[in-house]
């Protein structure tokens, strides 16, 4: 899970698949997360996952669904 704040109060959330081949990305305004929990994971329907096409940015995807994996429940709030 990656987050990613814009200038506009949204804030951008990455959730991707083990390996960090796929990728669902979120935007969610920052008051509405206030209120809300954000989960280490999350079901999301496969039709919203995309691609990772960059190598780079699939290794950190990767190495961040393990990390967060090891150490928090699906539940979790983050």
């Amino acid at each position: 899970m990656e987050r990613e704040y814009t200038d506009k109060g949204l804030v951008t959330l990455v959730y991707a698949e083990p390996g960090g081949e796929r990728a669902a990305v979120m935007q969610r305004s920052s008051n509405m997360l206030a209120r809300t929990d954000v989960t280490a994971a999350r079901d999301v329907d496969p039709d919203e996952l995309a691609a990772v096409e960059d190598d780079a940015t699939r290794d950190r995807y990767a190495t961040e669904v393990e990390r967060t994996s090891e150490s928090h429940a699906p539940d979790d709030a983050l």
